[in-house]
């Protein structure tokens, strides 16, 4: 508890810092129970990054994934200023990033929105290296604006397909998750639109449970999709319901795969995840856990390894880094 609380101090240092010019801040400190929110993770050189939402976007590293050592300096410690033009509101809280290594270079996008509205941006940063990175701001992948796009230009997360193309998925609500091919600058090739390719209930869909978030994003309560390649399938893994609500958030992780990586995707029993289709995967188990969600999926060494943030009990709601392994069942499917 004693670390948990050290670094929520550490998080009110660093806004007090940022605001007032970026000024060097205190040293890193270490827990083996962080706290974080949407996270991600990246392995270089015997390291694990990990990188999650915060101010400028947070990092921490690890030698085992078992103690975390949290960078006092976030990633972006300037703000584009598009990112400012682009969302009204937007200040320097950075949601949701994501990070891959793709034709020796890292590639890190990242969210730029206001709570419950979909005027938003995913921008992109690359560097060669994770070890002392110079990040270079690679401008904006995506933008959504209200009353005219109706999905939310948020939560990227990147896939290279058995062809070595790069494509993102991201979502959040109105019309759920998007996908979209980039080219070999990580921006959307010429002439592509993006596809819906899950959402949380099918647009036929009668008595669908009321938003209590928020007046703008409607009740489609689909996020954080994160696409991971496995035995000739592509698995979609996505967050149904509420989540940044502490002890009353309800997140959860629901799956279906596809052969293609544009889909469609089906669940276990067979229903396309765009009807609302999606196969339970994680969900609060009401004694460490009141929820989990916003997920990623990597393969370290011999293991595949299931990552998401889970609102804790014992820390009133405060969410903290989960990590287990998956096992495949025999027709497929993963399980923790």
């Amino acid at each position: 508890m004693r670390r948990l609380l050290l670094f929520v101090m550490l998080v009110i240092v660093g806004q007090s810092a940022m605001a007032q010019g970026n000024r060097h801040r205190t040293v890193p400190i270490t827990t083996d129970n962080p706290m974080v929110h949407d996270p991600v993770m990246a392995f270089e050189d015997d390291v694990y990054h990990l990188y999650c939402t915060g101010i400028g976007i947070q990092h921490m590293t690890s030698k085992d994934r078992r103690t975390w050592m949290i960078d006092p300096t976030p990633v972006m410690t300037v703000m584009p200023q598009w990112t400012r033009d682009s969302v009204p509101g937007f200040e320097h809280h950075v949601w949701a990033p994501d990070v891959i290594r793709w034709h020796n270079r890292w590639w890190l996008a990242y969210s730029c929105s206001t709570f419950g509205k979909n005027g938003s941006a995913i921008g992109l940063l690359s560097t060669p290296s994770l070890s002392a990175p110079v990040w270079n701001d690679e401008g904006c992948i995506v933008s959504s604006r209200e009353h005219r796009d109706n999905w939310n230009a948020i939560d990227p997360c990147f896939v290279i397909d058995d062809n070595d193309q790069p494509w993102m998925a991201w979502g959040s609500f109105w019309d759920g998750i998007q996908l979209i091919r980039l080219d070999s600058t990580m921006h959307i090739a010429k002439g592509e639109q993006s596809r819906t390719i899950a959402r949380r209930y099918s647009p036929t869909a009668k008595n669908v449970p009321a938003n209590p978030t928020s007046k703008y994003a409607g009740t489609n309560a689909i996020e954080a999709p994160f696409i991971y390649k496995h035995g000739g399938w592509y698995y979609l893994f996505v967050a149904w319901d509420y989540c940044c609500r502490g002890s009353l958030s309800n997140y959860r992780v629901a799956v279906g795969r596809s052969r293609t990586v544009d889909g469609p995707y089906l669940d276990r029993n067979g229903v396309d995840m765009r009807e609302g289709g999606g196969t339970l995967f994680i969900e609060g188990d009401k004694k460490q856990y009141e929820a989990a969600g916003h997920c990623a999926v990597y393969r370290f060494g011999d293991e595949d390894v299931f990552i998401c943030h889970g609102y804790s009990i014992e820390h009133k709601g405060a969410s903290i880094l989960m990590q287990r392994p998956i096992r495949w069942t025999a027709d497929g499917w993963p399980t923790l």
